[in-house]
Order: C-alpha cells, then sequence, then structure tokens
C-alpha cells in the first residue's frame, strides 16, 4: 500500500505524526529518522573468534557435561584398576659392543655392519626376534608350566586360553610361551650409549627375574652360538681353498723351471738377469769413460789455443815453474847491467843468449805438454767409441733375452701368486683353528636382574590421573563441539559484530524460582535496575530525546519483547509521562493478561472502523499508562495494520499521549512488524541470549532493512551471566551501572523514586472516561 511508504498525508484536523527529523545521529539517522542501512548489514560481520574469556564462557556453560564426561571416564579407570592383575617388571642390563676382545688377531670371520647405529639397530632387533623368545622359553621349560601359559586379565586371551587344546605338542606349548614371552618382553635401548635393557613383566615376581635373567644369557649364548658356526664354517672353506692352491702352486713352479730351461734364461737376482746386468754396468762405465774424454778435451783445447804460459796446467808444472824463475833472474840481471853496459856488450850478449835459451826450453816444455794432453784426449775418445760398440752388442742381447722372457716372466708372477694365496690361506686356516676355541664375546651384562619387590602395573595414580585427562579432554571437547554447532547468540560482542546495531540493554535472566513480575515490582532488583538502564539509554539515542512512538519487536517468539514493551511503558509513566501501550501482535496477543485487563474490545476494532480509539483505551494500575488491547485476533493482520487508520491512530495518540509504545508481533514469517516499524519513529530488536539463531536475526535485519524500519538499536534479553563468562553484572547502592561500557547511571535510590513517582501522580491528570472520549 502506498500508505506505508514514506510519510502519510496528515488527516483533516489531526497534527502530523511526530517523527523525528535529523535524530539518532548517534546510531546512523538521516534525515527523516530512517536508518542509514548498508547493503551488507549483518553479512561481513567478523568470523567468530575465541580468545579465554570465550573459553571460560564455554567451559562454564557446559561445566555439567564436561564433569560428567570425566567422571565417567575416571569411574572406568578406577574398574579398570581394579579389576587389572598387577605384574612386576625386572630389568637386566646388556652391554653390546661393536668390536670384539681378539684372542688371535684377525680371528673374527662374522661380518661387521657398516656404522655404529647401523649394528647397535641389528642387535636391538636380534633381542627382540621370536628365536630368543623361543630359546629363552626352551632353557627354562616354560611350555611346561601350566600357571605362565594361563591368560591373564579379562580380555579376549583369556576366552582362547579356554578353548586351547589340551592335546597340544611340546612344541605349540614352546611356540606359545615364547608368545606370551614377546607380548610381555620391553627392549629400550639407552639413547647416546651402547647400553639395553631388557625387562620383563610377569604376575609372579621371581618368574619376572628368572626370565629377565635367562633373556640376557640367551642373547649372549646365542651370539657365541654365531660366532662358532661362523668359524667352522670359514675352517672348512679354508681346508678346500688350500688343497687347491697347493696343487696350483705345483704345478705353475713346475712350468717355469721348464721354460727356463729350455730358454736358457738365468736370473741372478729376483729382479734381472745376466744380459740386463752386464748392460747397466757398460752404460755406468761409458758414463765415466764420456766423462773423463769431455774433461781431457777442454784441457787440451785449452792449451792448444794459449800462446802465453798463464794457464794453470802449465803454471803448476815443476819444469816450466823452474826455467820461469831462471829467466826472471837473468832479466832482471839484464836490465841492472843495462844502465852500465850497452845492449853489445859481449856480458850482456852472453845473458840475452842464455834468455833465449830458456826462452826455446819453455816452448818445447809447452809443446810437450800440450802431445801429452792431446794424447789423453784422443785415448779418452777411442775408449768411448769401443764402450759405444759393446752398449749396441749388450743392447742386442737384453732386447733379445726380453722378447724371450715374456713368457718366463708370466709364469713367474703366477707362481709368485699362487705362493701367495697359499700362504695366506694357510695363516688364515691356523688362526681360524686357535679361534674355534676361544669364547670372544662383545655382549656383558652391566646390572643383573633382581627380583621386583612392588607392582610395576597397573599405576594407579597414573591410570585415574590418565582416565581425569582424557575425560576432560572429551567432555572440552564435546564442550566446543556442541558450542561450535549452537547458533544461537551467545555474547553481546556477537550482536554487535552480526546486527550493526548499538546494545541499548542487557536484560538479565530471571531465576526459575521467581517469577518476572515480582522482579518488576521490586525497584531494587536486577531485572527493574536493567530496564531503568535501558529507558536512560532509549532518552539518549536520538538527537530530539526520547522517541514519541517506539516499536518493540524481535525475531522469534518467546523472547521478552512483551515484557520489555511493559517495562518501557510503565517506567515513563511512573516518571509522570502519559503513555500509551498498545498491544499490536494480532497473531498472539498476551499483553492483557500481563495487565490484568480483557481483550474484548481493542486495536483490531478501531482499525476495522466499528471504534473510536477512547473506546479502546483502558486503565491500568499506573494513572499516567493506558493500555489498548489487542482485541479480536483478525484472519488479516496485515492488511489491517498496512490501513491508514494506524497513521491516523498514532496522530491523534500523539495529541494526548507523550510516548506511546508498541508491541508487535516476530518479524521473521509475517509482515506485520515490517508495517508497523515503517509506521513508527523508532524501532527496538530484542534478541534472547542463548535462543535466538544467528541466521534467523540476520535475516530478520534484512526484512527490516528492506522496510526501512528505523531500528535505533538492540536489546539483549534472558541474559545468564553464569553461563556467559563475560563481566556483566548489576549492582545496587547509590547509583547503578553495569560493565559494558556505556556508563549510564540512573541518580536515585529507591526511596527517591518511589518519592518522586507518588509526587507525579499527585500533579498529573488522572485517565478518566472523560478524557477517553476527549
Amino acid at each position: 500500500m502506498n500508505d506505508t511508504q514514506g510519510t502519510p498525508p496528515e488527516p483533516a484536523g489531526v497534527p502530523a505524526m511526530l517523527v523525528p527529523t535529523g535524530a539518532a545521529s548517534s546510531v546512523g539517522y538521516p534525515a527523516g529518522g530512517r536508518l542509514a542501512y548498508s547493503e551488507d548489514i549483518g553479512d561481513n560481520a567478523p568470523p567468530f573468534q575465541f580468545n579465554l574469556l570465550e573459553y571460560w564462557r564455554i567451559i562454564n556453560k557446559r561445566k555439567w557435561i564436561i564433569l560428567g564426561i570425566a567422571g565417567g571416564f575416571v569411574v572406568l579407570g578406577l574398574l579398570w584398576i581394579l579389576m587389572t592383575t598387577p605384574y612386576y617388571t625386572s630389568t637386566v642390563r646388556l652391554q653390546i659392543d661393536r668390536n670384539v676382545a681378539k684372542i688371535v688377531e684377525g680371528s673374527a670371520v662374522t661380518p661387521v655392519e657398516g656404522s655404529d647405529r647401523e649394528f647397535l639397530h641389528t642387535q636391538y632387533e636380534l633381542v627382540r626376534s621370536r628365536a630368543l623368545a623361543e630359546r629363552v622359553a626352551s632353557a627354562l621349560k616354560l611350555g611346561n608350566d601350566a600357571d605362565f601359559l594361563s591368560p591373564k586379565g579379562f580380555g579376549l586371551s583369556r576366552v582362547l586360553g579356554f578353548l586351547r587344546s589340551k592335546n597340544d605338542s611340546k612344541a605349540d606349548l614352546e611356540r606359545a610361551a615364547a608368545g606370551v614371552i614377546i607380548a610381555n618382553r620391553t627392549v629400550r635401548p639407552v639413547r647416546g650409549s651402547r647400553l639395553v635393557d631388557v625387562s620383563y613383566s610377569d604376575p609372579n615376581p621371581a618368574r619376572a627375574q628368572r626370565i629377565a635373567s635367562a633373556y640376557a644369557d640367551a642373547f649372549i649364548a646365542s651370539n657365541l652360538d654365531k660366532r662358532f658356526q661362523a668359524n667352522a664354517y670359514a675352517k672348512t672353506f679354508l681346508e678346500d681353498q688350500i688343497k687347491q692352491l697347493k696343487l696350483r702352486l705345483e704345478k705353475s713352479e713346475k712350468v717355469l723351471l721348464d721354460f727356463a730351461q729350455r730358454e736358457q734364461i738365468v736370473a741372478v737376482t729376483e729382479k734381472s738377469s745376466i744380459a740386463e746386468s752386464n748392460l747397466a754396468a757398460a752404460y755406468a762405465t761409458l758414463g765415466t769413460l764420456a766423462s773423463d774424454r769431455i774433461k781431457n778435451e777442454q784441457l787440451w783445447r785449452q792449451l792448444e789455443t794459449a800462446s802465453i804460459i798463464n794457464l794453470p796446467q802449465l803454471l803448476s808444472n815443476s819444469v816450466i815453474e823452474g826455467l820461469r824463475g831462471r829467466r826472471g833472474k837473468l832479466v832482471t840481471e839484464y836490465q841492472e847491467r843495462l844502465e852500465t853496459f850497452k845492449p853489445s856488450y859481449p856480458a850482456m850478449i852472453q845473458i840475452n843468449n842464455r834468455i833465449r835459451e830458456i826462452d826455446r826450453q819453455l816452448a818445447t816444455e809447452v809443446k810437450t805438454i800440450k802431445a801429452s794432453y792431446k794424447a789423453a784426449y784422443e785415448a779418452s775418445l777411442s775408449q768411448e767409441d769401443e764402450m759405444k760398440k759393446r752398449i749396441k752388442t749388450l743392447k742386442a742381447e737384453a732386447l733379445d733375452l726380453q722378447s724371450r722372457s715374456i713368457q718366463y716372466n708370466i709364469l713367474k708372477r703366477e707362481v709368485a701368486t699362487n705362493r701367495s694365496l697359499y700362504e695366506g690361506l694357510l695363516q688364515r686356516y691356523k688362526e681360524v683353528d686357535v679361534a674355534g676355541g676361544a669364547g670372544t664375546n662383545n655382549v656383558f651384562v652391566i646390572d643383573k636382574a633382581q627380583v621386583p619387590g612392588a607392582p610395576s602395573s597397573p599405576r594407579k595414580g597414573r591410570a585415574l590421573f590418565l582416565s581425569l585427562a582424557l575425560g576432560l579432554g572429551l567432555g572440552l571437547g564435546a564442550a566446543f563441539l556442541l558450542e561450535r554447532f549452537d547458533d544461537t547468540v551467545k555474547s553481546v560482542e556477537e550482536i554487535e559484530q552480526l546486527t550493526g546495531l548499538a546494545i541499548l540493554g542487557i536484560i538479565p535472566k530471571v531465576d526459575e524460582d521467581q517469577t518476572v513480575e515480582a522482579e518488576l515490582a521490586d525497584p531494587r532488583s536486577a531485572l527493574s535496575e536493567a530496564y531503568r538502564s535501558l529507558c536512560t539509554s532509549l532518552q539518549f539515542s536520538t538527537d530530539s530525546g526520547l522517541p514519541k512512538t517506539l516499536l518493540v519487536t524481535s525475531a522469534g517468539t518467546s523472547e521478552g519483547k512483551s515484557i520489555t514493551s511493559v517495562a518501557i511503558a510503565m517506567h515513563f509513566a511512573r516518571l509522570g509521562q502519559h503513555v500509551l501501550l498498545v498491544d499490536a501482535d494480532l497473531r498472539n496477543a498476551s499483553l492483557h493478561e500481563k495487565l490484568g485487563c480483557n481483550n474484548t474490545i481493542g486495536l483490531t476494532n478501531y482499525l476495522t472502523g466499528s471504534c473510536s480509539p477512547p473506546d479502546t483505551l483502558q486503565a491500568t494500575t499506573v494513572p499516567t499508562l493506558a493500555f489498548m488491547a489487542s482485541g479480536p485476533l483478525p484472519p488479516n493482520a496485515a492488511e489491517l495494520l498496512g490501513s491508514s487508520r494506524l497513521l491516523s491512530l498514532l496522530s491523534v495518540g500523539l495529541e494526548v499521549f507523550d510516548l506511546i509504545v508498541i508491541d508487535s508481533s516476530p518479524v521473521m514469517g509475517l509482515a506485520d512488524a515490517a508495517l508497523l516499524s515503517n509506521a513508527t519513529a523508532a524501532t527496538v530488536f530484542v534478541v534472547a541470549h542463548g535462543q535466538a539463531r544467528i541466521g534467523l536475526v540476520r535475516g530478520t535485519l534484512r526484512q527490516l532493512q528492506i522496510a526501512r524500519a528505523p531500528v535505533i538499536g538492540a536489546i539483549l534479553t534472558k541474559y545468564d551471566t553464569r553461563t556467559a563468562g563475560y563481566g556483566y553484572g548489576y549492582g545496587y547502592g547509590y547509583g547503578y551501572g553495569y560493565g559494558y561500557g556505556y556508563g549510564y547511571g540512573y541518580g536515585y535510590g529507591r526511596d527517591q523514586t518511589h518519592g518522586e513517582a507518588v509526587m507525579r501522580e499527585e500533579r498529573q491528570p488522572q485517565l478518566t472516561e472523560g478524557n477517553k472520549t476527549g
């Protein structure tokens, strides 16, 4: 209908409806009083995030589920402890060395793993092997121990034990005993060492000690057996190989000897023959001769080209040295006499002749020396040439010998190889033969197994703690899972994130042993304080103060909107304002029952035109509060609420009343609330804590958005502080406040409130039949 959109035309003689223009800027009102909706309201709210307070809220809310599951697991753990057979554990500690103490050098014939890690891991797996368990069972004859083979506890093994045949063979019984040993045996390597702890648990402490000790003995014996077997196999293998090599060695030596006799090869050493020795000696002699020839040649060349006696080989000659001395004396004498006598003097001539004679003798002597050096050079050259010819002959003989010695050397190497293999195998055989009788071992017992004095299982404290921890873990998991699947509104922050609206008030949940009426009647109750705080927030919700027409609606039923409407109307009526409370829930009217009024005539009668507004008004216990019931429930509620008569009712009502509070039906699935919100100045949205579903609230707001409803805020009702886990609470004193952070205070106590209300009642006109009609 056109009447539901925008501002309706003014009826004749009726003032315009008081819709606040530009109001509530603090909550997003544009001009005209309508809320500026966002297209994605409620859709882009931040995802649900957990924090410590949220954890505590969930735990406090689901505490009985958590405690119930934890208690059940503790009881189950206690029953398990009482029904479990106690076991005693005995432990033996072994040291496993990588290398055994060698009695004979090179006596180890067993393979060794590539690293310590691989070696120790192999040893641990050998300790865990079934073969070792069977060896222990056989050594202790556990197959014949009926008590050992009897099942313990109440599990499946006990049932299978009763079904076991009494005629089992000895091998079957030993295999069964080995299975029991494996089930109760534990092998724990000591980190960072070559130590390993082998533990065995058994109901009999003495038997546990006996089996643990037998495990260590069996492992040591198993290692010794393995080494004896390896030595025996090696001895047999070496005997066969020695016989074969002996025959091969004899054959190869015979073939070598025959070939040497046939080819006339004589070896003077292990590495060379006669021809090779002669050739080596010849090369050595040739080197010496070449050195002498070079030396003599150099001396001769120097003397041959020398013109004066200044060479060392001439100066060192005694004859030349004597002649040079005599000549020097004569020259000195000649020079001395030359000062007195002339050169033609006979004595001077005689001296000069003697000098020339000495010079001739020196020349003859030098010539003789040169001839001797030349002869020495020629002799050295001749010897060198002869040696070269000799070397050429020896080289030819050596090459011929080498060509004939190829096969000889092959046979010789074969003989050496066979001899080396034979000697090595023979030595190894002797070592293995001696080592076979020596009990070398690399496993040692460090700590012997002791008889346990107390049971190792079940550990009562540990079992109860684990039961409690598991129960608490599952309980917490169940609580958080239930909370995860719980899509109801659980906190104030969630409402703000979901709706984008301000929280006008938080209404606490009434205890089961109390009634809402009794709590509202008590001005000091938490419910009364909460509604007074809500009304205070409404006075500051718009720029113009308290809206003149106020619609109270919710997403679903039973969320507290009717009680909220009554509380708001009564509060402002007690403050002296003329308030009209209208029950516009034409689907399931309930305000007349809460106020103790009749529902024979009301809103539907006026909307259908069968009566005027004063005929529908009823007096209440509060003098300034009038009530209009819903009247008979119509089949076409939406059509009646969409008519122009509703707007006329509000316009006329504001001439008489200061505030009109309308209680409507829920929004979802119905058009009633949307039509009413479009006709009122403001709408408050009621959300029940732990009851309203998130999807329903989001859809409701979307529907109100489409209707352009002026929603000014939300009210959280039925708030349970015991399960919420947040710091919201209500206290009493001179002032009032709650911890959400709005900071609104109500500045009077009970007596002051009651006194002012009485005074206001005396000053205000009473609602009588006269003013009803006027």
